[in-house]
């Protein structure tokens, strides 16, 4: 007990030194008067001592001017290149291949004879079939004839007229079991690889060949939902391939998926891109902007101009004032965005100058300030070159001409390269590249969107809002 006492006494002790300590050095005088000397007057608090603003001394701040530009409306995704029609051929009999009237890599037209099963049994069932469709027709015509003079019943007639049919029936089978043993192009397009070979025993439903349409390419993609008020049918995309860096590639959306994927709250869509040059190929990775609008005279003004606090989002701009230009405080509603720059759709105007740097010394509106234009502030780009120095020496060590090598001393002349001669140039002078030729025919995704692109983004019969 007696030593809880004692340590609780020491730590009151320590206490009490280090608030005399502390007292001391808060109230001695921050320098000794010499005899014989006023004391000095405290600095004048200020800007330029660290005060508040309010002294002498005005403010500096950055300023930069409303801009006037072009903004468009887009968002960024990513998404896979696919064709707009591809099929993996398959048979839908089994038999053996006798004829593959293609090549890896041709292009076919509709309706072209692709694969020839061995059709040598239905060409005999279809034989046999119309040797009996010529008996009931002979036994069918016969017939008729003799109940016209009452040698048979009418019974007799209605059985040959059946026996007709019947006969018709069994042809038409045949000729449907020849058919299935030709694999014909469903549309137009490229195959690519086959997997088979002439003779080839094939089962139903073996692969045979890919058949791809790729004069117009799709690229889905997926977007935000809250996206989807503003995606609409018939609007452009750029679409940039990795695998074709500095081409770019224009797409037409053609459709929006009507359900957003709950597992990632996205909205799916098909963009169509013309590939009759046959630049692009399905599978490829594509970075697609999709674009909502333009604004062509939007008002920008630099990020750094933006003061937000809270919900509310302010600028300062210059306005004039009885001693020069004063501060203003003003609430604006921003919109787009884009690099280094913020759309303001309401509190300023196209002629308003707004402050970027030194907004934390402007407490209250009415303030006058020195104004310094943005990017004009010194020591970012080296010593500026004294007054009437030519530009060509501005920089040169030693005044050593700016053309002068840097090895050479100053003042020596540098030695001159031997000119090429004019063949050696105009073979090193770049060879334009030729234009390609003009595409003929309409833009097969325009053309596939069909009537349904003059109805707009709307639902059949109504006018689009």
């Amino acid at each position: 007990m007696a030593s809880k006492l004692v340590v609780r006494a020491s730590a009151l002790a320590v206490m009490a030194a280090l608030g005399a300590g502390a007292y001391w050095y808060q109230t001695r005088p921050s320098k000794p008067v010499e005899p014989g000397k006023p004391p000095s007057a405290p600095a004048p608090a200020g800007p330029a001592a660290g005060g508040p603003p309010g002294g002498g001394v005005r403010p500096a701040v950055e300023v930069a001017k409303v801009e006037t530009t072009r903004l468009v409306d887009e968002t960024q995704s990513v998404g896979s290149l696919r064709s707009r029609q591809g099929v993996m051929i398959k048979p839908e009999v089994g038999g053996r291949i006798t004829q593959l009237n293609f090549l890896d890599g041709d292009r076919v037209r509709k309706g072209q004879l692709l694969v020839q099963l061995d059709d040598q049994l239905p060409a005999a069932q279809i034989k046999q079939a119309e040797a009996e469709l010529a008996i009931a027709k002979s036994n069918f015509n016969r017939n008729r004839e003799l109940v016209e003079q009452n040698f048979i019943s009418r019974r007799t007639v209605d059985e040959s007229a059946a026996n007709l049919q019947v006969a018709e029936a069994k042809l038409a089978l045949a000729h449907a079991t020849a058919a299935r043993l030709r694999i014909v192009a469903p549309f137009d397009g490229m195959v690519g690889i086959r997997q088979v070979n002439l003779g080839d025993y094939l089962k139903d439903g073996a692969e045979v060949v890919n058949l791809e349409d790729i004069d117009a390419i799709f690229v889905d993609y997926r977007l935000p939902e809250r996206f989807q008020a503003k995606v609409r049918r018939g609007q452009t995309a750029q679409v940039d391939i990795d695998a074709l860096p500095g081409r770019k590639f224009q797409a037409v959306v053609q459709a929006i998926d009507p359900l957003i994927d709950a597992n990632g709250r996205s909205l799916g869509v098909r963009a169509c891109i013309d590939n009759r040059r046959l630049q692009l190929r399905p599978g490829m990775f594509a970075r697609v902007s999709t674009i909502f609008g333009a604004r062509e005279k939007a008002l920008v003004v630099p990020e750094e101009a933006i003061v937000p606090q809270g919900p509310r989002v302010f600028v300062i701009k210059l306005v004039d004032g009885p001693e020069g230009k004063v501060t203003q405080r003003v609430e604006v509603k921003l919109g787009l965005r884009s690099p280094g720059k913020v759309e303001v759709l309401e509190g300023i105007g196209a002629d308003d100058t707004v402050v970027v740097a030194g907004q934390q010394r402007l407490q209250k509106d009415g303030m006058s300030v020195r104004v310094i234009e943005a990017g004009a502030r010194g020591g970012q780009g080296g010593p500026a070159p004294a007054p009437g120095t030519p530009p060509a020496a501005a920089g040169a060590p030693g005044g050593a001409p700016s053309g002068a090598p840097s090895g050479a001393p100053g003042g020596a002349p540098a030695a001159s390269a031997p000119s090429a001669s004019p063949a050696a140039a105009a073979a090193a002078r770049p060879k334009p590249q030729a234009q390609p030729a003009p595409l003929q025919g309409p833009d097969p995704c325009l053309a596939s969107m069909g009537s349904t692109s003059e109805r707009g983004p709307g639902r059949p019969g109504q006018a689009p809002s």
